[in-house]
């Protein structure tokens, strides 16, 4: 088999994805044979996370992409990204000069996967208990500029919004703003375990072990009403502890798929392989990786010590020697390809270096070595994050200037001790609620922000983040997008690292894989089907 580079055609501006592979249609079938997708992403049920898979509380790239499938949004992110179009709704659009009117018409006939009618009310339902809520993972945070739901007849759901926000489209396609069976969920109280009850194209069914799901199944949801194409009747996602085990999972073709998160050895042996029956699948992703600092730490609380941090780290080296190609230095915590992305931390430090970095922590009195330690999650971003944080100890040792230590923990303790500010200094990725340039500022800067950091900029929150959101042209919002991140170049509450791509490896009789996740990281297993 002579391997080929597919390149298609790029959609609403953003790369298109490029194949490695024997080529095949997109077509796929309905066959009764599962697609069997293998990942890295756990779930997990704990006292910390009782209601995991909660659309009023999930808020992680995994659990998210459970919640696609098989709960409904009103708006949803076309094949390929760009503008949001309507999902469960049949038109919305904005109904005022000052975005802050928003209103939604229901599709016909829409039905919850038991068959109970999908109702203007059960949107409101959905989005007020959201709110109501207000779950300690932030989430909620994406429906801050709600003021009031309104419903108008048997269709129409109408959205006050306390503020303008032009945003606001993106932010009805996200799991939090997924529509969910009234019948099945209280409405002061998050839904404890795996269950999900929606309207989307999927229904699941999970096996759990030990409070650990094993296998999720989802099956082709025949009553749904939606602009999705779903091209298979079944896929059974199937967690790895490792993703040496996934990648032999694969070879041994117990599984037809592997997505994220594959180690950067992986990525690199397939991209070798010049024959064979599994495709390596490249796409641009809008991935970022970066430092957070409790800025009210007593080792960090000194803006010259951040300061000094940001100085000091070699993000090419970094990206280089841990990630090879699956990643580009950043320097702005909006990444590239997003309308706002300003090179702000290099336009303040520059290339690396030890004496501007003494300086700085010199002329703020600061003692060295400044004794730390950086917390990170050795079981959620790939095995290579341990590799990554000890690249970013040695570069800030070497310099003398810091006495630095590494501290890896699984998720379900990482998550909760960051929120109650146990760590100085701590990695985290992003991958983006939606494709905007707001996404990559607002979670982290904004009032009751999910990293729940008490870093306040009173410009940022009061002027800045309401000033970008007026603008319904997204160009017109480059400028305070580029200032909010001048402002954190100077301040350095986060240190962006890196941005990186995604991959796919797939078994060659599998069709649409080069579609199945998006440029944010979200999965689309609507889109897999099996043929040549």
């Amino acid at each position: 088999m002579n391997r080929k580079t597919l390149v298609l055609p790029a959609v609403a501006g953003l790369l298109a994805p490029v194949l490695a592979a024997c080529g095949g249609s997109d077509s796929g079938d309905n066959s009764g044979e599962a697609i069997v997708v293998g990942t890295t992403d756990r779930f997990v049920e704990s006292k910390a996370a009782p209601a995991p898979l909660d659309p009023a509380y999930a808020y992680d790239v995994g659990t998210w992409n459970i919640l696609r499938q098989t709960v409904q949004t009103l708006m949803t992110t076309p094949r390929g990204g760009g503008e949001p179009q309507p999902e469960a709704a049949e038109k919305c659009g904005f109904t005022d000069a000052g975005n802050e009117r928003y209103s939604c018409t229901l599709r016909e006939g829409l039905e919850f996967s038991d068959g109970s009618p999908v109702t203007p009310q059960a949107v409101k339902f959905s989005v007020d208990r959201a709110i109501k809520i207000k779950a300690d993972s932030g989430v909620a945070g994406l429906l801050s500029t709600v003021d009031q739901v309104e419903t108008k007849g048997d269709r129409e759901v109408i959205f006050h919004l306390n503020t303008a926000d032009a945003t606001f489209p993106y932010k009805l396609s996200t799991p939090v703003a997924g529509i969910v069976n009234p019948d099945k969920y209280e409405a002061n109280k998050l839904r404890d375990g795996f269950g999900v009850d929606g309207s989307g194209a999927y229904r699941l069914e999970t096996e759990v072990k030990d409070k650990r799901v094993v296998k999720a199944v989802f099956t082709k949801n025949p009553g749904y009403k939606g602009q999705l194409k779903v091209k298979n009747s079944e896929v059974e996602l199937r967690p790895f502890e490792t993703a040496e085990a996934m990648g032999k999972a694969l070879t041994a073709g117990n599984i037809d798929l592997m997505t994220r998160t594959m180690s950067p050895e992986q990525i690199k042996d397939l991209a070798k392989k010049s024959d064979g029956d599994i495709d390596l699948v490249e796409m641009p992703g809008l991935e970022i990786r970066y430092l957070g600092f409790n800025t009210e730490a007593p080792t960090v609380k000194n803006k010259a010590v951040r300061q000094a941090i940001a100085q000091l780290v070699n993000r090419g080296q970094l990206a280089e020697e841990v990630y090879g190609s699956a990643a580009e230095p950043l320097y702005s915590m909006v990444p590239a390809t997003i309308t706002g992305h300003a090179n702000s931390f290099f336009n303040k430090y520059g290339n690396p270096s030890r004496d501007k970095a003494a300086a700085i922590l010199s002329r703020a009195g600061v003692t060295t070595p400044i004794k730390l330690t950086l917390h990170y999650t050795n079981d959620h971003y790939g095995p290579a994050t341990k590799q990554e944080f000890e690249t970013l100890q040695k570069q800030l040792n070497d310099s003398g200037l810091f006495d630095v230590s590494i501290k890896g923990e699984e998720w379900t303790t990482f998550v909760p001790n960051e929120r109650k500010g146990k760590y100085d200094v701590y990695g985290m990725g992003w991958f983006p609620d939606f494709p905007d340039g707001d996404n990559f500022v607002a979670p982290f800067l904004d009032k009751d922000n999910f990293l729940k950091s008490p870093y306040v900029n009173s410009q940022i929150r009061s002027d800045l983040l309401p000033s970008t959101r007026r603008e319904a042209d997204r160009a017109n919002a480059a400028e305070d997008l580029e200032e909010i991140q001048n402002i954190v170049a100077d301040d350095v509450p986060l240190l962006p690292l890196w941005q990186g791509k995604q991959y796919i490896a797939v078994r060659d009789n599998i069709t649409g894989a080069e579609w199945a996740i998006d440029p944010s990281s979200a999965l689309q297993l609507w889109e897999l089907g099996r043929g040549l």
